[in-house]
């Protein structure tokens, strides 16, 4: 009779236990993708020059101290960025949906992203 309580009682764990876990993952929220795994790179690329944006920011992202800020390789959050864009509060004019649509930010945010790191600069002395 105990072999048959610890039965139902290691069956009524388990149970229990499947459900816990199902409960958890029906709450948990799926990844989502960010915009830079949406959008195209290369399209991001011709978006970044031919709307200016190389002007202050470099070919590369990379940004000057005397023209506007580093972007790439590692962009702030892509809600933030286009947030910026659309209503910036430095020098850096608004980009509009009329002027860049939120399908060309996305590829240039890609391209930004993509951007890799800077090397390492080493200062050689003799």
């Amino acid at each position: 009779m105990n072999v048959m309580k610890s039965l139902v009682f290691g069956l009524q764990s388990a149970v229990l236990g499947l459900l816990l876990v199902a409960a958890v993952s029906a709450q948990t929220p799926a990844p989502q993708p960010n915009a830079a795994s949406l959008g195209n790179v290369e399209a991001g690329k011709k978006l970044f020059v031919s709307d200016g944006c190389y002007q202050c920011h470099g070919y590369e992202a990379q940004g000057s101290n005397a023209t506007g800020p580093r972007l790439g390789p590692r962009p702030i959050a892509f809600a933030a960025f286009s947030r910026y864009v659309r209503q910036p509060t430095g020098q850096m004019p608004p980009y509009t949906t009329k002027v860049v649509s939120d399908a060309d930010l996305t590829n240039i945010y890609a391209f930004v992203s993509s951007r890799p790191a800077p090397a390492a600069n080493i200062l050689l002395l003799k």
